[in-house]
């Protein structure tokens, strides 16, 4: 497996990767505009030239926000998303971001599970964050500082 930024040529198998992991998946134009800003940090995970994974992450100043991040349905389970998120935050700490923010369903156990594991704290809830379900949202946090 090979992890690299993602490039504008990604973009379709990415938006596939988001439609089937997500209720209200991002648009090719979303992930295409989110290339377009320099300080974002957005990683493709790769298997002979598939894409099988992407993080993305949004960076302001010296924090970064988390805003997704699937791994391909038949690609789960193999420790492709503990990967990206551990390339994703060397990526951010080299860019002096000493903390990423998070959110995410409350009963989203896999990736509750899995931001536990790369070592984010939960720091509170956001009521009724997500829509179609409806659902509230774990707010979780890595901090450079607490490593």
């Amino acid at each position: 497996m090979l992890i690299r930024p993602m490039e504008t040529q990604d973009i379709s198998q990415v938006a596939d990767i988001e439609s089937k992991s997500f209720s209200m998946p991002w648009s090719e134009e979303g992930f295409l505009d989110a290339l377009g800003y320099d300080d974002n940090i957005l990683l493709v995970a790769t298997e002979a030239e598939k894409i099988v994974g992407y993080v993305c992450v949004y960076v302001s100043f010296d924090e970064g926000e988390l805003t997704n991040i699937a791994v391909a349905p038949d690609s789960r389970g193999q420790g492709i998303g503990f990967e990206l998120m551990d390339a994703v935050k060397t990526e951010a700490m080299n860019s002096f971001v000493s903390r990423i923010v998070l959110e995410v369903r409350v009963s989203n156990n896999p990736a509750i599970t899995l931001y536990e594991k790369c070592s984010f704290t939960n720091i509170g809830i956001r009521k009724n964050f997500y829509e179609q379900p409806r659902e509230d949202a774990y707010i979780m946090m890595y901090s450079a500082e607490d490593i």
